[in-house]
């Protein structure tokens, strides 16, 4: 009898086998938005879009709380998108309360821990610029140190090769991730969609990304090309907020 029952088993088993878009074995990809909070272009746009993202709002500007706000009433993650040093480009684009490798490690403390106050709702943090920054060991350590008393984990924007972000975390045992695609790192719509399909195809053979993109100048062609890859993207993947990325943030859940 037992016999019996197992051929039937097996042959139902041929005749229905187990779908392949179980949830449970999709892959998972976070996209990022910076650059809100200074009420630049494409920001109520994205934040409508039909996915889950995550918000990355700098401090101290015109619109900081509000995008802030907003980005929590629509379900987003919350990052503080802290502007850094660069080794290339105009002061003027950081923005105020900025971090620079000439502070001391006092003044690094206070503008962090303002940073953090200035926006509400805020799980993480990553930087505006930074490439210089982020490769100053003394600088970074005061900046995780930071983040690791206020709870908030870090993703590092990867803007330059040499960031020793994640080895201090690590050193730290301090949450972080990895940025691995600018979608608007060239301002025109041809690159952005080059870049989509990039990482569409990069799905194909990774079973977890982050990509990030932002709102500005490339805001409403971001936009539209995500408009037209969140079909792709949602048959290849879960579209996650960043947080579900972080088994520590689940555990604390």
């Amino acid at each position: 009898m037992k016999r019996v029952v197992s051929i039937l088993l097996f042959i139902f088993l041929l005749n229905n086998p187990v779908s392949a878009e179980a949830p449970f074995l999709k892959k998972e990809l976070a996209i990022v938005i910076d650059d809100l909070g200074n009420n630049m272009k494409g920001t109520e746009e994205i934040l409508k879009l039909p996915i889950t993202l995550t918000a990355a709002i700098m401090p101290f500007m015109s619109t900081s709380k509000e995008d802030a706000e907003m980005a929590f009433k629509y379900g987003h993650d919350i990052l503080v998108h802290l502007p850094m040093e660069p080794k290339k480009g105009k002061a003027s684009w950081l923005g105020p309360g900025a971090i620079t490798t000439d502070l001391s490690d006092e003044e690094i403390r206070r503008r962090v821990e303002a940073a953090i106050k200035d926006i509400p709702h805020a799980i993480g943090m990553n930087h505006h610029m930074g490439s210089k920054a982020t490769e100053d060991e003394r600088v970074m350590r005061i900046v995780l140190e930071v983040c690791q008393e206020n709870g908030l984990f870090y993703l590092d924007s990867k803007t330059t090769g040499k960031s020793v972000v994640g080895k201090l975390a690590s050193e730290m045992g301090i949450p972080y991730l990895e940025n691995n695609l600018f979608f608007d790192d060239i301002y025109t719509t041809q690159h952005i969609s080059k870049q989509a399909n990039i990482l569409a195809k990069k799905l194909d053979s990774s079973d977890r990304l982050i990509a990030i993109g932002h709102v500005g100048v490339t805001g409403p062609m971001m936009v539209d090309v995500l408009q037209q890859y969140i079909p792709l993207y949602k048959n290849k993947a879960n579209i996650v907020p960043l947080s579900d990325l972080i088994p520590e943030l689940q555990l604390i859940e």
